[in-house]
């Protein structure tokens, strides 16, 4: 009888799992986030990028929600990625620069960290993190310590864009192949597994972070002998020949994540999870390239032919700065039903927002007693009537490497100021109104009016200090 019983019961599983499967897809949608390295907000064809080949990319955001005004806390890979992951400021997570792995091979997430990921593998989830990590090397700071059931990829940040090392099943194996396809092949495996749970997939692509080269053929080719424009050609003592090269090859390898992504979208479609699957493109901060005569990010470089003197806290060659071009991200969210196509939010909103955005997103009830920076902006995406939004944006960066600052920032649709509590002569005030490009520092202007705003906007700064408690608090007042 018992095995009567037991055959029934099989069979009563595999009628009933699909239509369980059905309704449990249709109550939580699917999550899969591309995170970029390194992506320009500006190189997109969405963006207005003449050169820019980004045909899928821009498919997200022309049928989504496109988030004009999305940035990153902290302009550089590591704190970003904390912030996303637990909505913490950097400062508050001892994460405040990139983590070196000779240097600070310890550091890293402490394991009591509670992230979005864990709540929502908690809550059913199967989730996944398939290339960069760069939160901790060691197995107490391993991604699946923090909510993700699976792991492809490597922990640190460095990586190959050719023939890439990379944990496989626990183990680092060197596979043949470009890294961007090799991720996008174990993304497409990921996704197309038989399973009753929804999935969320974070899709972290090394690219289009240096080097650049080699990509694919096809990912080269309308780039290898473009003549590119540039954003400030006439930049004093700009070295225009470096730029464009590096434009070109910063160009092709943003082309390679492209291309991936349309085999993504369209194994989302060949697989009819299109309809219940929310996908989101963003990047981890944002990229100069030659703009304010810099390239790179937070940490940025001087490209001109003859570089400044160095300082004190500041080796020669290197330009920290929050220019928005570092902290702006490109950020889309395609959310069937729910997002409309050509949808422009200009609500301002940052990394720190991710948490508690994916878990109502999920329909995941946030824990009490939980601390977070972030604020949902799914009334954005659902395009309620929000009429006290708050738009402005604090974030922060103290550099240790390259160099040495303590960098803070507050920002408003209007203005921006920075301070840099280790070296007050580096101290910024930008009218964004009428210098987007951020180009005429008026940080020592005698305007009555500016002067009123340089002062409001730095006891906003000490303020959100105190709210995080920031280890830089008691400098920043003795200094003011």
């Amino acid at each position: 009888m018992r095995s009567v019983l037991y055959a029934f019961f099989i069979v009563f599983c595999l009628v009933i799992t699909p239509g369980m499967q059905t309704a449990q897809a249709a109550s939580q949608p699917n999550i899969l986030f591309l995170f970029t390295d390194d992506q320009a907000p500006w190189a997109l064809g969405k963006s207005g990028h003449p050169h820019a080949k980004t045909p899928h990319i821009d498919q997200i955001f022309q049928n989504g929600a496109y988030l004009v005004n999305s940035f990153t806390t902290t302009p550089v890979c590591s704190p970003s990625r904390a912030s996303l992951i637990t909505s913490r400021y950097g400062s508050e997570l001892g994460i405040t620069d990139w983590l070196h792995p000779r240097t600070e091979p310890e550091l890293g997430l402490k394991p009591d960290t509670v992230t979005w990921v864990k709540l929502l593998n908690d809550a059913g989830y199967r989730t996944g993190l398939i290339g960069k990590w760069h939160l901790g090397l060691l197995d107490k700071q391993h991604p699946t310590q923090f909510g993700y059931d699976y792991f492809m990829g490597f922990r640190s940040g460095g990586n190959v864009p050719k023939d890439p090392t990379l944990e496989v099943n626990g183990k680092d194996q060197k596979l043949k192949g470009l890294l961007p396809d090799i991720l996008v092949d174990d993304a497409i495996r990921f996704i197309s597994q038989e399973s009753a749970k929804p999935f969320m997939l974070s899709l972290h692509f090394r690219a289009p972070h240096t080097r650049w080269l080699p990509v694919a053929d096809e990912d080269w080719a309308p780039f290898k002998d473009l003549d590119p424009q540039i954003p400030n050609p006439d930049y004093p003592d700009l070295n225009t020949k470096r730029v464009k090269q590096m434009t070109r090859e910063y160009l092709a390898s943003v082309a390679s994540v492209d291309r991936n992504v349309g085999r993504l979208l369209e194994t989302l479609k060949q697989l009819n999870l299109d309809k219940n699957t929310i996908v989101i493109f963003s990047s981890d901060h944002g990229y100069n390239m030659g703009h304010n005569g810099i390239w790179h990010k937070g940490n940025g470089h001087w490209v001109l032919n003859h570089n400044p003197p160095a300082t004190k806290n500041i080796p020669k060659g290197q330009r920290p700065n929050m220019y928005d071009n570092s902290i702006r991200v490109p950020t889309a969210v395609l959310w069937p039903g729910v997002t409309k196509s050509g949808q422009i939010v200009k609500g301002t909103v940052s990394n720190v927002d991710w948490f508690p955005t994916l878990l109502e997103m999920a329909q995941v009830d946030l824990p009490e007693n939980l601390t977070i920076r972030g604020t949902s902006f799914v009334p954005l995406l659902k395009q309620a009537d929000v009429t006290d939004w708050d738009n402005d944006f604090y974030a922060e960066y103290s550099t240790k490497h390259q160099s040495h600052t303590h960098m803070r920032m507050y920002r408003t649709p209007e203005w921006k100021l920075i301070r840099d509590f280790l070296n007050p002569e580096r101290d910024e005030l930008y009218h964004l109104t009428t210098d987007p490009q951020e180009s005429k520092n008026l940080i020592h202007s005698h305007d009555p009016h500016v002067k009123e705003i340089r002062d409001q906007l730095h006891q906003k700064i000490l303020s959100n200090m105190k709210s995080v408690n920031d280890p830089v608090l008691k400098q920043a007042e003795q200094g003011s």
